[in-house]
This record gives C-alpha cells, structure tokens and sequence, in this order.
C-alpha cells in the first residue's frame, strides 16, 4: 500500500475577494511539483464564491469536470444551450471532450456558495461535450458510501467518462466501515469534508486528505460525525 497525505494546511491558497480557494493540487499561481496530480485526478479546488460572483464564459476541452456544492448553489450555463441550477444534495459532470464554453455564478445574492470542483482526465479524448446533473437522497450514504459519479450507468451516478467511481459517505460517531477498489489497479483519493476520521492507519481532520494505491480494501473508522469524499481513478494516464 503507498500513501500520500495532504494536510489541509499544506493546500495553495488563492483569495481574490469575491473568491476564496483551496487548491490541493497545482492550478491557476498555485504550483507545487509534488502536488501535480493523484493518477487520473487533477484538479480538486475547495471554493468560496461570494453572493451573486463567479467564473465568467470560459474553455475546456478533455477533462471531465466534477461540481459538487457543499452549501449553496451555482448558476450554470455552457454553450451547448444547457442552463441549470445545480443545489446542495446534486452532483454535476461536465464532459468538455472536443470544446465547450461555460459560465458559473452563485446563484444567491445573500448568501455564499461553497463547492467543490474536481478534474479528472478523460478515458476517450475528443468525444463530443456533454452535461448531466443529479439530484441524489443524502439519507442514502447514512453510514455507508453512496456512488454519485460512475462509468457504468446502473450504479446510480452521473456517467464518467473514465474507469473512475465517486462515493459520498456521512458517518456518525464511532462508525466504522472500509473501502474496495472498483478496479484493480486504481488508487483512491480521500477527502475529508468534515469531522475526523483514520483512514489505512492515518488521523485526518477537517479538509485533510489522503491518497491511497497499491491496496484493495482499506479500513476506515470516524471519531466524530463525518462527511467522506472518496475519489477512484485509474493510477497511469
């Protein structure tokens, strides 16, 4: 089993104002050459957005772009004529493939968004862009793992274009449960949204993270109520 620990702490920090961001790997003036990527993840960014601010009308093409807010909403329209508002409790996947031209605001003019948007690189390059949103029952993921994005569509999440599962988990105090690769091969990245957790025999709080390959199953127990993101990409690109 090898392992790779992200203190929160240790994340780039970009704050513009009306933005307020946590980058665990290199993106945008943050740079770290040990912080590039985790396998087929690239991006994963912890964003504030301050009442009615965001991204303007910009590109990406061969990424598959995972938005997932934590509190809040985001207004969202793309140039495939897509036009949505993605709430608390949804998950959206944005496969750019050959080109696509989107804009994101908090959709409040009171309060502030938070939301997570992770990167991960496309199994097929150049497939034609394409937009799905789910609204998924948070009760469904009490003391276990709940799959909200996946590349096969009967598990229940939102399609991936990439041999890479998502799972949300809100565990209680004491609980205890573990993790299996979907995949031989494939390493997962945890990370933590909130509360405490010890992953593989590693203490993470709040906003830390670990990444995990070489390994099938992995024990995971909770010290207090927390909420798990865990992220399984294939390792080589």
């Amino acid at each position: 089993m090898k392992k790779l620990i992200h203190k929160s702490e240790d994340r780039g920090h970009a704050d513009h104002g009306w933005l307020n961001a946590r980058h665990s790997f290199s993106f945008a003036s943050y740079f770290d050459k040990n912080h590039l990527q985790f396998g087929a993840l690239r991006v994963l960014n912890d964003d504030i957005i301050t009442p009615s601010m965001g991204f303007g009308a910009h590109p990406h093409d061969n990424m598959e772009i995972v938005t997932i807010p934590l509190s809040g909403s985001i207004k969202h329209r793309d140039n495939t004529g897509t036009e949505e508002v993605i709430k608390t409790g949804d998950v959206q996947i944005m496969s750019a493939g050959t080109g696509i031209i989107h804009s994101e605001f908090n959709a409040s003019h009171a309060e502030k968004l938070n939301l997570l948007q992770i990167w991960v690189f496309p199994k097929v390059e150049d497939i034609k862009p394409r937009y799905e949103q789910k609204t998924f029952d948070v009760l469904e993921r009490s003391n276990k793992f709940q799959i909200v994005v996946s590349p096969n569509k009967e598990e229940g999440g939102v399609w991936i274009n990439q041999d890479s599962w998502f799972s949300l988990g809100a565990f209680d105090k004491d609980a205890a449960t573990s993790y299996t690769v979907h995949q031989p091969g494939n390493g997962v990245y945890f990370f933590l949204i909130s509360g405490s957790a010890t992953i593989a025999g590693e203490t993470l709080n709040h906003r830390d993270a670990i990444g995990i390959s070489d390994f099938e199953n992995a024990d995971i127990t909770f010290g207090e109520g927390s909420e798990l993101l865990a992220i399984e990409v294939p390792m080589t690109v």
